[in-house]
């Protein structure tokens, strides 16, 4: 395996193992080991844990900007929220990691905050200005349609994070494309 396909698995290995664990709770140790690295090996690839978060976090927003920008291709308004909203909850539904990671990236970016440690959130922010413009583009540069769009995004977010099922009636309230279906495991 080159070094650029062992970074790869390093970031698919810490996308998993952060999900699940945090910044704080996920030691380099079971990253590496997931990967079949040592840990010395590991920090060739990445200068340290840091950075290895990092590029997980940014691996994790660009998939979700990649989803976004091919659900809406050649969309535009409500045809392209519906099928961002409906390609998000099928990727959060198959991927359930991805989710979790994205909400450790806001807790790790808050933690990190608290200690004044700002590289954290000027990377997660950066990345989250990214998917916004994305969807605004997407949604015809509508502030409103974007925000909107993004807050929606966020309570699914939250509500599949606390395990409520598809038919729970906290779902009601959103469209139809934004409604999961099936149960989803976290």
């Amino acid at each position: 395996m080159s070094a650029e396909e062992r970074r790869e698995s390093v970031i698919r290995a810490a996308t998993a193992e952060f999900a699940r664990g945090g910044y704080h709770g996920t030691s380099t140790e079971a990253i590496a080991k997931r990967v079949g690295v040592s840990q010395p090996y590991l920090f060739r690839l990445f200068p340290g844990k840091k950075a290895i978060f990092l590029a997980a976090a940014e691996r994790c927003v660009e998939d979700t900007i990649r989803t976004f920008e091919e659900a809406s291709e050649g969309l535009r308004g409500e045809e392209a929220l519906h099928a961002m909203a409906n390609a998000y909850t099928k990727v959060i539904a198959e991927r359930p990691e991805w989710l979790m990671m994205q909400m450790q990236m806001y807790i790790a970016v808050a933690a990190a905050e608290q200690e004044g440690d700002r590289e954290f959130g000027e990377s997660v922010r950066a990345g989250w200005m990214r998917l916004w413009d994305t969807v605004r583009l997407a949604l015809g540069a509508d502030v409103d349609e974007t925000t909107s769009f993004l807050a929606h995004g966020m309570l699914i977010n939250c509500l599949v994070a606390m395990g409520f099922p598809p038919e729970h009636r906290v779902w009601e309230g959103l469209y139809p494309s934004a409604r999961v279906t099936g149960r989803l495991e976290v």
